[in-house]
């Protein structure tokens, strides 16, 4: 018998998993609790994912190609993409998971629509994975209770992860998003044909920023924090109140929230579970990025299964297992790191925030933005561009003290 792998979650870290796993012939089960779930999500995806996971246009709602930051004093700075065939994918979470997930079943994997209530695990280095579930294929809320035994388990089940426990894998801080999906009138919607909002300062969130994201026939409007969860309804209304004349006329359709991680888990693989996507914590900080993270730490995971398996024929160990994690942290690791300080730096008061909104105004400083976003790499810069760029950042920084409100 050749292995078996169990992916629990299909979102974008769980599908990319399974459809890398069911090329490679390798018998793969993968679970969702629900097949229609919409996650709260700003729904921004890199043209490189869009490229790099051959993702059809139809998916994309809109291509985003100017930008504009508000700071706290209500400052705009408008941020273009040069070149034409460049844009920032925005995507419902519900149509791009389902694409993501029935092309994973279509190469193979077996899809199951069942809630994984406990995963059980063995007590030495041979004996197989049996995975408790509710399976809804029926229709019910309740389901029909089933066991499944693998060789080995990658927890893609987000923030609240069940795997995670299981292997004690570790906490992590969270933030929570809050999101209202709202319809405006044809004439205010016109506004966001190619155009997303962040809005920065304390009063739609004291250490994140807010966002008002165009959809195909609405726009997502939210925010997210994590040292004041308990506000986060009191920011939603900030958001609200700043973006008024722009939303007016609209008419919200749907409410989300969900937890956001803020930094990896402290054990991201234990025995022969692997973590990836939210359950593994790569979300970045600053920008808030999560979806390409997903959908390439399961793919990544993924291959290093195939790899270490020699195509299944064997069942890889937790020794193998790592090696997915140190190739991520290669490739990765510095990313985090950056925008970690980079949050630290200009999310901490309101007058860092005007600083980071002034300093948005910098062309060489879009372009770097976005060529790291658009592409997950970072262009060397000239010498004198970087001396540039430093002294500029100085600048806004003493200067945001005196334009703060």
């Amino acid at each position: 018998m050749g292995l078996r792998v169990a992916v629990v979650g299909s979102g974008p870290a769980g599908s990319s998993t399974a459809e890398t796993l069911a090329k490679a012939g390798i018998e793969t089960y993968l679970f969702e609790r629900k097949l229609d779930n919409a996650k709260p999500c700003g729904g921004a995806i890199p043209l490189c994912m869009v490229e790099e996971f051959d993702l059809p246009q139809s998916i994309i709602d809109r291509r985003v190609r100017k930008m504009k930051m508000i700071s706290p004093s209500n400052r705009e700075v408008d941020i273009f993409i040069e070149k034409e065939n460049e844009y920032i994918g925005m995507c419902r979470r519900e149509v791009l998971d389902g694409f993501l997930r029935d092309r994973a079943a279509k190469l193979g994997a077996k899809l199951i629509n069942g809630t994984v209530h406990k995963l059980e695990v063995p007590g030495n280095n041979t004996d197989p994975y049996t995975l408790h579930y509710a399976d809804h294929s029926d229709g019910s809320i309740a389901g029909v209770a089933k066991t499944l035994q693998v060789d080995l388990v990658v927890g893609a089940d987000g923030a609240n992860s069940r795997v995670a426990k299981a292997i004690d894998a570790g906490d992590y801080n969270y933030a929570i998003a809050f999101q209202e999906r709202i319809r405006l009138p044809e004439d205010k919607m016109h506004f966001y044909e190619d155009l997303a909002e962040m809005y920065v300062g304390d009063d739609v969130s004291p250490d994140f920023y807010a966002w008002v994201f165009p959809k195909y026939d609405h726009v997502a409007v939210g925010t997210g924090t994590v040292v004041n969860r308990p506000g986060i309804k009191k920011y939603q209304a900030g958001i609200r109140a700043r973006a008024a004349k722009r939303l007016e006329g609209g008419k919200i359709i749907k409410v989300e929230a969900h937890p956001i991680p803020e930094h990896p888990r402290p054990r991201r693989v234990v025995g022969r579970v692997a973590l990836v996507g939210d359950a593994a914590g790569y979300v970045t900080k600053s920008s808030g990025e999560g979806i390409y993270f997903a959908a390439k730490s399961g793919r990544m995971c993924a291959e290093t299964i195939v790899e270490m398996s020699e195509q299944g024929a064997k069942v890889p160990s937790e020794r193998d297992l790592k090696v997915y994690l140190k190739r991520w942290d290669r490739k990765y690791g510095m990313t985090y790191r950056v925008l970690d300080i980079l949050q630290t730096v200009f999310y901490r008061s309101d007058a860092a925030r005007e600083a980071f909104v002034e300093m948005c105004d910098d062309r060489d400083v879009q372009r770097l933005t976005f060529d790291s976003y658009l592409y997950k790499t970072v262009v060397p810069m000239a010498p004198l561009t970087q001396l540039k760029l430093t002294a500029k950042t100085v600048a806004s920084l003493l200067r945001g003290h005196a334009l703060a409100p």
